[in-house]
């Protein structure tokens, strides 16, 4: 009983340290199973075509934004979330009102949420089924950036 004593307090002080120590307000988002795929998506059938698998549809993450005590609302979207070769990806399709701008800034501006948000991707698709391309982008947070060589 001593030993089953000792356990269950170490577990309980575990417990507590590692709650006392997690950031403040740090928020995760958890995706459930998203819309139901339609068997003849053109979307799934390419990512499919190019060995992913797609695990989920498209989810809508409500948000509200407090703006100087005004609340607005808004909603985040993820098309599909995606596995490949145990790696998770959450994909976004490329839409022509709302083209991508292929800078580093404008890559963060637009998807480093997602990494904020669902630390466990491996990184985000944008897929362009017009021009059946898969682009894979991906955030290193806290790195230095390499320089360049002469």
């Amino acid at each position: 009983m001593i030993a089953a004593a000792l356990l269950i307090g170490f577990w309980v002080y575990r417990a507590f340290y590692n709650w006392l120590h997690e950031p403040r307000g740090i928020k995760r988002l958890v995706l459930g199973r998203g819309e139901i795929l339609a068997p003849d998506d053109p979307h799934v059938l390419f990512l499919e075509s190019q060995g992913y698998e797609v695990v989920s549809g498209k989810h809508r993450v409500p948000l509200v934004v407090d703006l100087d005590g005004q609340e607005m609302y808004s909603r985040l979207y993820v098309d599909y979330i995606v596995v490949r070769d145990d790696s998770m990806y959450a994909v976004k399709l490329v839409r022509d009102r709302q083209p991508m701008e292929w800078t580093g800034s404008g890559l963060r501006d637009r998807l480093l949420v997602f990494t904020l948000l669902l630390p466990e991707l491996e990184g985000i698709l944008i897929v362009d089924n017009e021009y059946n391309t898969i682009r894979t982008v991906k955030f290193d947070i806290n790195v230095e950036p390499k320089l360049k060589e002469a």
